[in-house]
């Protein structure tokens, strides 16, 4: 599967939880979803969205950069994700400090991926020839 097909159906899959989420809430009348819901849509639906029509546009190809950029893009919104639903609604009886960590490792993870963004949207030609 390509990298932009990934990262499309990821963004997909973050689109409907941040819609049921946004739904629940306003069912509910109650905001504690609200900073939750805020990083599904941003980070899920919208930075894995963007990212899609990245490798869609410029087709940079499969390399190790683009690996790790993909893979910690995936591996760290779904986990700050889930990290900071466990951190902040307590869903289950975890330690606080496995959530937290959690919930501070796969943020880190993602701000990788951010940082290699930026180093293969510098490193990518323009397309363009005029």
């Amino acid at each position: 599967m390509s990298y932009s097909k990934m990262l499309l159906i990821a963004a997909a899959v973050f689109g409907l939880i941040g819609t049921f989420m946004g739904g629940h809430m306003a069912g509910s009348g109650g905001p504690s979803l609200r900073p939750i819901h805020a990083h599904v849509l941003t980070a899920g639906w919208l930075s894995l969205f963007a990212w899609s029509i990245y490798y869609k546009v410029y087709r940079p190809g499969k390399t190790l950069l683009t690996a790790i950029h993909v893979w910690t893009a995936l591996i760290g919104t779904i986990g700050l994700c889930l990290g900071m639903y466990l951190y902040m609604m307590e869903p289950f009886p975890l330690p606080g400090l496995v959530t937290l960590l959690f919930y501070i490792i796969s943020g880190s993870v993602l701000m990788v991926s951010y940082f290699v963004f930026l180093i293969l949207a510098i490193r990518t030609p323009d397309t363009e020839t005029a």
